[in-house]
């Protein structure tokens, strides 16, 4: 079937879309969001209680803090706190740590660890996507249920000072704000200044419920000069005086309200890598540090324990609960045991139930196989136990049986959070590999019909020749449609997850199935047909094959694996070393070329014709030259000529080497990448 390769194009492209759709369809999995909308207010659960028992709490706690101070650093690592470094410049915030009511957590943050994700995943408690990357600077209103948008439904007040990106995320939720641009990364003092500014009216003031600080300072300085700078150890130690500050302050309003304690939460948003950017999946830029402060925790005397790993996620519904708030409909976190663990058993269990009901009520509305999941079958045993746990404490039962029947339900729960939240987040993290390779498949095939139609497009008429019978009525069809099909019923029958692509119906499944098996018939007949006739090819291949010089072989073969090697994020950020080692390797490959030209074959070896020819080219080279020249001085012209051609071996010998040297002396100019950024080079040295 011949049809012009406008048409063709035009088809391709529509079927390319539809390939890499489905393959981005898998790449970025749809997030896992409540259904309900977030202008309707969650009613919350009541106690379980096994029948024959009524239970009288079925409100929301009251909140466990009066005030909550949030004071976000951006990239905090881990290591800037719980390090030699925190322990040097952060002496307050040690104090705490070590003999003060503090709790100490790492907290795990998910790819992208950039900013405005970031703060979608503490105030909304879910984890942003790949996508929100694209949206970071210019981030649009959060519509989803969120801390911020639940804390002004509940009259609460909130004031914010920092980077203004939580202003375009939150329009209109603060009382107060004043916002500061991340644009300006060479200011990491002023920056800061803009918010520290107000601390002195806002602690002194009553007005205000939630006090929101973020802090760019210490991020412009990790983009500046790396997390090993000078400049690192001052901005901590500023940063230790501004957590002083607020913790001083909240303790004398402690005494004059000692029965509603405070919070201060010192966390970051992301960490920095040793290159001092973020946005990536180390170790370095997922691990923050997380310090929860109150005047109602005990008072620790091991300082040696390590903190706690935790999910990032896990901060909002520690914050809602002791804010007495809802737990956001979209949260994936679960609540930190060690805020509640100063209040009553009942207390503890209640809040513990809230936020299991919210994780059990989201995977409900997200996965159809919501009933075996080993997270929902762990909280309906656990809200079994605490229903008679009730029952027992209702009839007044105070004996050692009800504390101990109270902890068994309390790890029950904690376990039952664990398995839900990793349902949960599994949901997001994994890739849809299946749906992703028929993309991948299908738009493959469609480029290499693409290359096949060049040469015909090039032509006067503009025409294609698909050829439509043979394929579709050859064997190979139907066993590649019988092959894809049993891999597509295999698939799709034993995944664990569903699919995107196994979620369509059988008939369009068979149906992009029966295209793929067609499109491949026809991509190999139409090759050959296009592949030359020849009745001797092996002559033909070694006379090719034999045109190809060892440096071509090279350049073919180090270009091929440059190309591939764009393939590893790894190689990406290293790939000047590739270009080194490619550049090394050509260089000491034209100095064996030269040394196996001017001492293996020698002169004497050729024939007297080719020495003849040789002499009559390099005097048409030399006319060549003198021609071109002209305008030169003949002095200065015998006198070039006569050098190059007398020490033509030694030009030719030390060129390759001379190349070398001058690239390795280009190296020191500036170390790039991440590997050898802290070593010292030309730059750093003009610079001082």
């Amino acid at each position: 079937m011949k049809i012009s390769t406008s048409v063709l194009a035009l088809c391709c492209l529509l079927v390319q879309v539809l390939g890499v759709a489905l393959f981005l369809r898998g790449f970025f999995p749809v997030p896992v969001r409540s259904q309900a909308q977030k202008s309707s207010r969650a009613e919350s659960p009541t106690e379980p209680v096994v029948p024959g028992a009524v239970s009288n709490w079925t409100n929301l706690p009251l909140p466990l803090f009066k005030k909550v101070v949030i004071l976000l650093i951006d990239a905090l690592r881990q290591d800037f706190v719980f390090g030699p470094k925190g322990k040097e410049h952060m002496p307050y915030v040690t104090q705490l740590l070590e003999r003060g009511p503090a709790h100490k957590f790492i907290a795990k943050a998910m790819a992208p660890t950039v900013t405005m994700p970031r703060i979608k995943a503490l105030m909304t408690g879910s984890i942003p996507g790949f996508i929100d990357v694209v949206m970071n600077l210019n981030s649009p209103e959060l519509l989803d249920d969120n801390l911020i948008w639940q804390a002004k439904q509940a009259g609460k007040r909130i004031v914010f000072y920092g980077d203004d990106t939580w202003i375009r995320l939150f329009p209109k939720h603060f009382v107060e704000f004043d916002g500061t641009t991340s644009f300006f990364v060479s200011d990491y003092t002023e920056v800061d200044n803009n918010v520290t500014r107000h601390l002195d009216d806002i602690l002194n003031r009553n007005d205000w419920d939630i006090l929101i600080l973020h802090y760019l300072g210490l991020d412009h300085i990790g983009h500046l000069t790396g997390p090993h700078s000078d400049m690192v150890g001052p901005k901590l130690t500023e940063m230790d005086s501004v957590l002083k500050k607020i913790h001083v302050a909240l303790m004398s309003k402690k005494e004059e309200d000692a029965s509603f304690p405070n919070l201060i939460a010192l966390c970051g948003d992301h960490g920095m890598s040793e290159s001092g950017s973020h946005g990536g999946s180390s170790e370095e830029e997922v691990h923050t540090a997380l310090v929860l402060i109150s005047s109602v925790f005990e008072t620790k005397s091991d300082s040696s324990k390590l903190p706690e790993v935790i999910q990032q996620t896990d901060l909002l519904p520690t914050l809602a609960i002791g804010l007495g708030l809802p737990i956001s409909r979209n949260n994936l976190g679960m609540l930190l045991p060690q805020i509640v663990e100063h209040k009553s058993m009942r207390e503890q269990l209640r809040f513990f139930h809230l936020n299991a009901h919210q994780l059990c009520m989201l995977l409900r509305e997200n996965l159809e196989a919501f009933d075996k999941d080993a997270g929902v079958e762990q909280f309906k045993k656990a809200e079994k136990s605490h229903g008679n746990w009730i029952k027992l404490y209702l009839e007044g039962n105070a004996s050692e049986t009800l504390t101990n029947l109270g902890r068994k339900v309390l790890r029950q729960y904690l376990e039952a959070l664990k398995k839900l939240s990793f349902s949960l987040g599994k949901q997001i993290a994994e890739y849809d590999i299946y749906s992703m390779s028929i993309g991948v498949i299908i738009t493959l095939e469609i480029f290499f019909l693409l290359l096949l139609s060049i040469p015909k497009a090039l032509c006067s008429r503009a025409e294609f020749d698909i050829p439509m019978s043979s394929p579709i009525f050859s064997l190979m069809f139907y066993m590649m449609f019988l092959v894809l099909s049993a891999i597509h019923v295999i698939v799709c029958t034993s995944a664990e997850n569903i699919c995107f692509f196994c979620s369509l119906s059988w008939l369009i499944a068979l149906g992009i199935m029966m295209f793929i098996s067609a499109l491949c018939c026809i991509l190999l007949t139409t090759l050959g047909i296009m592949m030359p006739k020849s009745s001797s090819p092996n002559k033909k291949l070694d006379a090719g094959l034999s045109t190809w010089s060892e440096l071509d072989l090279l350049l073919l073969i180090g270009t091929l694996g440059h190309v591939l090697s764009m393939g590893a994020s790894s190689f990406v950020e290293e790939e000047h070393q590739t270009w080194y080692f490619l550049t090394n390797t050509l260089c000491l490959a034209l100095a064996q070329e030269m040394c196996r030209k001017y001492f293996l074959v020698r002169k004497k070896h050729l024939p007297d014709s080719t020495q003849e020819e040789d002499d009559k080219n390099e005097s048409v080279c030399m006319n060549e030259i003198y021609d071109t020249h002209k305008e030169m001085k003949e002095q200065t012209l015998s006198i070039l000529s006569k050098f190059a051609k007398d020490h033509e071996k030694f030009i030719a010998l030390s060129s390759p080497w001379a190349i070398l040297v001058f690239c390795r002396l280009l190296r020191t100019l500036n170390q790039t990448g991440i590997q050898w950024l802290h070593r010292p080079d030309f730059g750093h040295w003009l610079t001082r």
